[in-house]
């Protein structure tokens, strides 16, 4: 047998050379066939040798680097394709590529890339905001190429703003945030159109018709009034809707679609942390109880609507009963001294009023301060006399925002902010329209005029009642349980929208989520969750919308309960109510009051694009409710002064039924006999994977609640405020 070195020498020797280095060996024609076996041998073991390397040729180890290189380039993190490759659009268009560059078939990645690229070049959005999210998703969503972009904020750009609103500028400061976004988002892309609306979302310009024009709407609030009106148009239009938050480290991205996922109001949201009366007006101890009371009741009282009520918990204990009785005699008196604003006697006469003659009143209630330290009275004369330093300084004091004010500062900003704010009633009243309410100055933390009013006051009430003074910028914090805003979680949750906006473009809704931000969390970054399906109890989206046209010259509310409730909805026969946001318009059953059926909807308030509910009141086979969007048209003379947008009766789905308790003996049985599983008290079911806790009774806050959100998310702030972005 020749080894493998004459194995490798064997194709270079002849039958005659072989025969001569072998003296003695058999002769060539018998040598002949064992030589061919040995050059077949040799030829198969290059042959493996062979398919070997060329094995390990074509599979070297994958490194980071290399997988880099052959997919889409080293700069491209290899985490990062991982998190593209979970994503449906952005991922079907990186494996689809991928495969393409290794295959050279280019067409079909290429297919969806151009479809993809297509449907949002053609799409039109709304954004509602321009703060902290609002200026990272504009600048995603200009970046990505959306063909048309709408942008609505009522605000003005502050100092403030500037840490983390990266569109701004100091120079932009007053200047409205719509407006500079608009101009500053366009360097980015030229060719995107931008639209800017320097207004507030619920204006009446912005209606149903006006939002059905968008293909998605994005939500980069900071309040929850604002939120939910946006929530209840975009359900009434049929807009998918992508709602956003961020409180400090926390965020969360949810899709919202009519009849598909759960709608913003369809979990309750926490009451608002509230104070009793008596604490906040009489018997205050804490630093956040005089600013409330410099918020919520003096500014109010001064400047605004006479009370902001949901500051306060009006539980009728006895205190809070007589504390209430007191405070109205003081509003009473107050309104006399706010008919006094823009004199020169205005800031003493209230002075006099708050910081002496109700603690004089308050140091007289027998009993009060047997156990607590008594208020001290102020005298307004004898500060001012001892002020004329913090007088001259005023500008210096007024440019630090950490720094706590002496008695005297204090004064001297309470003056000075009296006077701006008394100018702004002045010139509001002076250009309103008759028929128009009075104008009303409130709080808010962008506002330094209501600011400083608002720290003066109560720093002045601290130091009568022996508590801490606060800094302006303490006061800001704590005037609505402020959170502090972070840049860098705005920019994750704004990238979020435009991912999840993807797969709302291709009508993927059920691969949709909820997306939360948790970075404290043990295991990742952002949790995932399936989007929740409509809850059926929810009052805003658990509901039937439908819209009608009305001659709003002629036409009454008779007419439209008989031509559309009745007629149209299927109501005859049926005890109902018709609500509108004021209260209770018509109820229309036996000993109902029906007093407004003649007048017409315009002296009953409602307007174009008003909504009316139609709440049914049988017990059985009963309607969810019915919202009427009212659209203002032209109708002939010969016609009805309302009519249907919609032919024939619609299919109302009928209420849940709740299900009745069930009677059970001593014994672990039905009354019926039938037997039950008796548990021991106090064990609780454990829930399912899928299951979900009882749904809260939702009690929707009504307009004026004390809420100043500053960084938008649906989670909880710690002392009970929701918290949402500027």
């Amino acid at each position: 047998m020749m080894n493998a070195t004459s194995a490798d020498q064997a194709p270079a020797q002849t039958p005659n050379t072989a025969a001569a280095a072998a003296p003695g060996a058999a002769p060539a024609s018998e040598q002949q066939p064992q030589i061919q076996t040995q050059l077949q041998q040799h030829q198969q073991q290059k042959k493996t040798a062979s398919s070997e390397n060329e094995s390990r040729k074509r599979t070297p180890a994958m490194t980071r680097d290399r997988h880099n290189q052959q997919s889409l380039g080293a700069s491209l993190n290899t985490s990062v394709k991982q998190d593209l490759t979970r994503s449906d659009a952005s991922g079907a268009m990186y494996l689809g590529l991928l495969y393409a560059m290794r295959h050279g078939d280019l067409t079909r990645p290429l297919l969806i890339l151009v479809g993809m690229l297509t449907r949002i070049a053609q799409a039109r959005v709304l954004m509602v905001g321009a703060g902290g999210i609002g200026c990272e998703l504009l600048k995603n969503l200009v970046l990505t190429g959306f063909g048309e972009i709408h942008i609505v904020d009522l605000d003005t750009i502050d100092l403030s703003n500037l840490n983390r609103q990266f569109l701004f500028r100091h120079e932009h400061i007053k200047k409205s945030k719509a407006l500079v976004a608009k101009e500053a988002a366009e360097r980015f892309n030229p060719n995107v159109k931008i639209v800017a609306h320097h207004g507030n979302i619920k204006d009446d310009e912005f209606t149903v018709a006006w939002f059905q024009q968008f293909r998605i709407a994005f939500n980069a609030l900071d309040n929850l009034e604002a939120r939910r009106h946006v929530n209840k148009m975009c359900l009434a239009a049929d807009v998918p809707l992508i709602e956003s938050g961020t409180t400090g480290f926390n965020g969360q991205v949810q899709v919202i679609k009519k009849g598909v996922t759960a709608c913003y109001d369809c979990t309750p949201k926490e009451a608002p942390k509230s104070f009793p009366v008596c604490t906040i007006r009489s018997t205050p101890s804490q630093p956040i109880h005089c600013i409330v009371w410099g918020k919520s009741y003096l500014l109010n009282e001064i400047f605004g609507t006479s009370e902001d009520q949901a500051a306060f918990d009006h539980s009728t204990d006895a205190d809070n009963a007589k504390e209430i009785e007191e405070l109205k005699k003081e509003s009473e008196a107050l309104k006399m001294i706010r008919d006094a604003a823009g004199t020169p006697k205005f800031p003493q006469m209230l002075f006099d009023k708050v910081f002496n003659a109700d603690i004089e009143r308050l140091r007289s209630v027998e009993g009060m301060w047997t156990s607590r330290r008594a208020p001290e009275s102020l005298r307004y004369q004898t500060i001012l006399a001892q002020a004329g330093d913090a007088i001259a300084n005023k500008d210096k004091i007024l440019n630090d925002d950490q720094r706590v004010w002496s008695l005297e500062e204090s004064l001297a900003v309470f003056n000075d902010s009296l006077d701006r704010l008394s100018k702004r009633i002045l010139e509001l009243k002076k250009n309103k329209n008759p028929e128009d309410p009075d104008p009303t100055i409130t709080f808010d933390k962008d506002d330094i005029d209501t600011l400083d009013f608002v720290t003066a006051s109560a720093n002045i009430r601290s130091t009568i009642f022996g508590i801490d003074k606060k800094s302006r910028f303490d006061t800001k914090q704590m005037a609505g349980n402020i959170i502090p805003a972070i840049a860098t979680t705005n920019a994750i949750v704004a990238g979020l929208c435009v991912l999840q906006s993807f797969k709302v473009l291709k009508g993927e809704y059920a691969q949709s989520k909820e997306v939360f931000l948790t970075p404290f969390a043990p295991a990742r970054l952002l949790a995932p969750d399936r989007s929740r399906e409509p809850n059926p109890e929810c009052p805003v989206c658990g509901v039937h919308f439908t819209t009608i046209v009305a001659d709003l010259s002629r036409a009454t509310l008779k007419d439209l309960v008989d031509d559309i409730v009745l007629s149209k909805l299927g109501f005859e026969g049926k005890e109902f109510v018709v609500n509108n946001d004021i209260g209770t318009l018509v109820e229309c059953f036996e000993d109902g009051d029906d007093e407004n059926l003649p007048k017409k909807l315009t002296d009953l308030g409602i307007k174009k694009d008003s909504f009316l509910t139609v709440i049914d009141q049988d017990d059985e086979d009963t309607f969810v409710n019915v919202v009427i969007n009212v659209q203002e048209g032209t109708l002939k003379e010969d016609e009805k002064p309302v009519k249907a947008t919609f032919p024939d009766v619609p299919e109302i789905p009928r209420r849940p039924k709740k299900l009745q308790p069930v009677s059970v003996n001593g014994n672990g049985e039905l009354n019926n006999g039938q037997a039950v599983s008796a548990e021991p008290k106090g064990i609780k079911r454990p829930h399912g994977e899928d299951a979900e806790p009882p749904l809260k009774k939702l009690k929707i806050t009504e307009p004026g609640t004390d809420i100043v959100d500053v960084d938008e998310v649906q989670s909880h702030a710690a002392a009970g405020a929701i918290v949402i972005d500027d």
